[in-house]
């Protein structure tokens, strides 16, 4: 099942999407918003597949899906944390600043809580106030939950993991250090994230969703030009199931909280950091990855972050080259 919030006031309006993400049945009969049917979701779920099931025989009243029109699809969260499962990722960037990896990072997963207010909308701009800061692209998986109660384990909380999206997690590179630095972690470094237009149930992904991981190729070009393919299943080191124990330790989870899986990479086969997709490699999922490398093998950065006017798109396909999550379209807009 395929559920989408076309933008609608503040928490959008729930409609179901045809799997071929052509189509859509206004949902609002069985719940208003995307959050509500999560705050019930036991009831809502069988009755939202009683009207996917009806979409799909054309049995009742449909419009044309457009993904320019959706928001998020959770417009605002309760809560948004995003982990860094990817440990290729972890070592890169603390590379690039400087700092070393503790060993710890490969047996405790790294979590942050970012702001989730006001999530921008799948084709929204990316709104920059200045270019010095450096702004970056971060093509991510996220999961949505239902309740999860606090101490939950890894395998129990697989069973929470409701739903599964794309997230452009847009940060500003230049800002980061100064603020790591304070000891505090992460804020104004880390702006408002967006979600692929349509948000789907495991089961709808078939064999790529086996283990807590979605094992497909995640997509992210820039200006057109392919920035990363690699495979969001291959090296996740903590799988979904362990990021929602991880954060559910100390406190129990509300419906509707988003996980994300921090930005998906993956090494070459000989171990090293990755190569770019113009070289054969399978790329990176941010230009600070790409960064890195260019330093490790030149001695400096050469590809600048996103400038005004820049292009992000990050997507999601089946085997036969369909869109799964419909696709990530946001523009650099100076503010």
């Amino acid at each position: 099942m395929k559920l989408a919030s076309l933008k609608h006031g503040r928490d959008g309006r729930l409609v179901v999407v045809s799997d071929d993400l052509a189509w859509c049945t206004d949902a609002s009969l069985v719940a208003p918003t995307l959050q509500a049917a999560l705050d019930d979701w036991a009831t809502i779920e069988p009755r939202l597949r009683a009207l996917a099931e009806s979409l799909a025989h054309d049995s009742v009243p449909k419009e044309r899906f457009h993904e320019r029109a959706c928001a998020s699809p959770l417009p605002r969260a309760y809560q948004w944390a995003d982990g860094s499962a990817y440990v290729n990722h972890v070592e890169l960037v603390r590379k690039a600043r400087g700092a070393e990896m503790p060993a710890s990072f490969w047996t405790d997963p790294l979590m942050y809580q970012g702001g989730s207010d006001t999530f921008l909308g799948p084709r929204d701009a990316i709104p920059l106030g200045d270019e010095a800061w450096g702004c970056d692209c971060e093509a991510e998986i996220a999961v949505i939950t239902d309740d999860a109660p606090m101490g939950v384990d890894a395998e129990t909380a697989r069973g929470h993991i409701k739903l599964v999206m794309l997230v452009n997690d847009v940060s500003l590179r230049n800002l980061i250090p100064n603020e790591l630095a304070k000891g505090f972690g992460f804020f104004q470094a880390k702006p408002s994230s967006a979600f692929s237009p349509v948000a789907v149930t495991p089961d709808a992904l078939g064999a790529a969703w086996r283990e807590g991981k979605l094992h497909r190729p995640l997509l992210t070009r820039i200006n057109g030009a392919a920035l990363g393919q690699p495979n969001a299943g291959a090296e996740m080191t903590f799988d979904f199931g362990q990021l929602v124990a991880h954060a559910a330790k100390t406190r129990a989870l509300g419906a509707g909280t988003i996980v994300g899986s921090g930005t998906v990479s993956n090494r070459d086969p000989d171990g090293s950091p990755g190569r770019p997709v113009a070289e054969g490699g399978l790329g990176y999922s941010c230009i600070a990855e790409l960064r890195t490398v260019e330093t490790i093998r030149t001695g400096a950065p050469q590809t600048p972050f996103l400038k005004h006017g820049d292009r992000v798109e990050i997507e999601m396909q089946d085997e036969a080259g369909h869109s799964i999550f419909g696709r990530i379209e946001q523009d650099v807009m100076l503010r």
